[in-house]
């Protein structure tokens, strides 16, 4: 699977961590996204447990990116209430997992709580990303975000 055959949440949701690792390797950054993108946690731990956490963590922590590409910036949706917090730069940069282009969420100068963190996206179907949270360059979680309805 890659960039031209777009992956879907099932199929995330269904990849172990190695898989979500070849696929993100195989994909390219595509576009910096633009707007609201819905966010899934993908903990790489089969189908049901992957979609009861992604589920539970929606509900009561992480919703998902607003990102505004013409500042360079993003902020997370969090709380159940999808509150605008946590606030990254947003650039074109090299991969820790493999040294391609990727798109840079960094968190090392926009927050106090989360300073320690580096996402990384590359595009893997239309309006979707496969993304990688990093603390420091250890390797932490994987992520999804759907950016439907900014292109809709």
């Amino acid at each position: 699977m890659s960039h031209g055959t777009g992956a879907d949440i099932d199929e995330l949701l269904t990849m172990s961590r190695p898989e979500l690792e070849r696929l993100f390797r195989a994909s390219h950054p595509g576009e910096i996204p633009r707007g609201e993108g819905r966010g899934t946690v993908l903990t790489a731990r089969g189908a049901k447990t992957s979609k009861a956490v992604a589920a539970l963590a929606r509900l009561l922590a992480w919703q998902g990116k607003v990102v505004d590409p013409d500042r360079g910036e993003l902020r997370n949706r969090v709380t159940p209430f999808g509150i605008r917090a946590i606030r990254a730069k947003v650039y074109r940069g090299e991969s820790l997992l493999d040294g391609g282009e990727c798109i840079v969420l960094d968190y090392s100068r926009t927050s106090f709580v989360a300073h320690w963190i580096r996402d990384e996206i590359r595009q893997v179907g239309p309006y979707r990303y496969l993304g990688i949270v990093y603390w420091g360059r250890r390797r932490i979680l994987n992520f999804s975000l759907y950016f439907a309805g900014a292109h809709a």
